[in-house]
């Protein structure tokens, strides 16, 4: 504590330290609210369970879809590096997005939203991304046999979102024998990782 010039105690501002520690809090509080109750869960509820005022919330994330974008990015960035390893299979990178979507509904939600508005520019940016970072894993699918052939990476994302938009309508502990089941019938190879 410090004391002013008239005397009374004061805490000292702990700054961007304090910033950094608060958006920490809530991206860990809304993956926990988010994979419990989904995207469009209260964000005073995130604001709780991260032990911040609303206004922190709203400092950090101005609105709901800042906030789901932000998680879904984090999503994004880790098959990203995943994929820096030269050894990693698109089978791999589809088991990796496939333990996203069943452990947090956000990128289900994100990817799922509104399809009679025009898409949020961010989001079109994270889906080329995941486009990119899977369309690299392609061509070895195919001579593998992970895909059938003529697999484009449209078809692979397409059937990422039909993956995804399935276990919206299951509860938590069902996904992971869903998602095996969806894979199957698709036709592709999946590896997905435990948790």
């Amino acid at each position: 504590m410090s004391t002013s010039a008239g005397g009374t105690s004061r805490r000292a501002n702990p700054g961007p330290q304090a910033a950094a520690r608060n958006r920490a809090a809530l991206l860990a509080a809304a993956r926990e609210i988010f994979a419990e109750h989904g995207s469009h869960a209260p964000l005073n509820a995130v604001a709780r369970r991260a032990g911040v005022g609303q206004g922190s919330l709203y400092r950090h994330f101005p609105d709901r879809i800042a906030l789901v974008l932000t998680l879904f990015e984090e999503q994004v960035s880790t098959v990203e590096e995943i994929a820096r390893d030269p050894g990693v299979t698109l089978a791999d990178l589809l088991g990796l997005v496939t333990r996203h979507a069943i452990e947090s509904v956000v990128s289900i939600d994100v990817a799922s939203a509104a399809p009679e508005r025009r898409p949020d520019p961010r989001l079109m940016d994270l889906r080329e991304r995941t486009a990119v970072v899977l369309g690299s894993r392609l061509e070895r699918a195919l001579a593998d046999g992970e895909v059938r052939p003529g697999t484009t990476v449209d078809d692979v994302l397409l059937a990422v979102e039909m993956v995804a938009a399935a276990l919206t309508r299951r509860p938590a502990a069902d996904r992971e024998a869903y998602a095996a089941r969806a894979w199957q019938l698709l036709g592709m190879k999946v590896n997905v990782p435990g948790r």
